[in-house]
């Protein structure tokens, strides 16, 4: 059986309707997959819309209507314009599909029983708009949070955390052996200047927050080991590339998962993703 050409780009934030950068990168993929269809190949195009989160909840607070309801009025808007522009995705991916729901509790689940999620307390400064605390590595010359971090808080909060600490050097290696990861290259010397920077030291700040407490976020998917914490946005949305593409997160090995997502998932997948969310 063929493999398939796995493509896929960023989904969007259903925070606010769409702009000419999203159309820049689904018009790109869109391209790229018509070109693989025209060889006769196989073509898996993923693309869809990321619906949780605290932004979204705050912008359907602002228009007074429930977060599920705002997201609907701003998923279509996407799903219009990519009618429009006559962009041919073969998958949709929404975050709130209960697939989605049970890949990430799945995973999440393996993971906290793994050992590789523990809780922690943190105090800092924090970023509404990016929704992540922030560290000195972020402070500009002056000293001072720049404008792109939106309204900074000075906030301290109970979460649970993953160990990316210990998964610095596998991640290195990887970087080193591929060097065709991340095109243009210099864009994966940015990568591994990144990852390079990630202490060994779980006090430094570098493993990755993966929650938010309900008490102030509740749209989102909760945690499957905690129900006072729903799973932080990136981790939501950054799982619909393997939700999407069939994963089951039951099975850990992966030539036992189902071969719609062992043809899908492979050396050759293709993402387009914008250079600020890359590092």
């Amino acid at each position: 059986m063929p493999k398939t050409f796995y493509i896929t780009t960023a989904i969007d934030y259903t925070n606010s309707p769409p702009h000419i950068g999203h159309a820049y990168e689904k018009v790109l993929a869109d391209v790229i997959a018509r070109y693989h269809r025209l060889k006769g190949e196989k073509v898996f195009y993923l693309t869809g819309v990321d619906q949780h989160g605290q932004k979204v909840q705050q912008s359907a607070a602002k228009a007074g209507v429930p977060p599920a309801e705002f997201v609907k009025g701003v998923t279509k808007k996407f799903v219009d314009l990519w009618k429009k522009l006559d962009v041919k995705y073969d998958g949709w991916a929404e975050t709130i599909d209960p697939r989605h729901k049970k890949v990430v509790q799945g995973m999440l689940q393996r993971l906290f029983d793994a050992g590789e999620i523990y809780k922690d307390k943190q105090s800092g400064y924090y970023s509404v708009r990016q929704e992540q605390f922030l560290t000195d590595k972020e402070r500009g010359q002056d000293g001072e949070f720049g404008p792109e971090w939106g309204q900074v808080e000075f906030r301290e909060e109970e979460n649970y955390y993953f160990k990316l600490s210990q998964h610095k050097h596998w991640l290195l290696r990887y970087i080193d052996n591929r060097i065709d990861a991340v095109i243009p290259d210099f864009r994966q010397t940015e990568l591994r200047n990144a990852v390079e920077r990630i202490s060994d030291n779980r006090q430094s700040g570098s493993d990755l927050c993966i929650s938010r407490p309900k008490s102030r976020l509740d749209w989102g998917i909760e945690l499957p080991f905690d129900k006072d914490f729903v799973t932080y946005v990136w981790f939501d949305a950054l799982t619909n590339y393997v939700s999407f593409a069939g994963y089951d997160p039951k099975i850990d090995n992966y030539e036992k998962q189902a071969q719609e997502f062992r043809d899908r998932w492979t050396k050759e997948t293709l993402q387009i993703i914008g250079k600020d969310i890359l590092v």
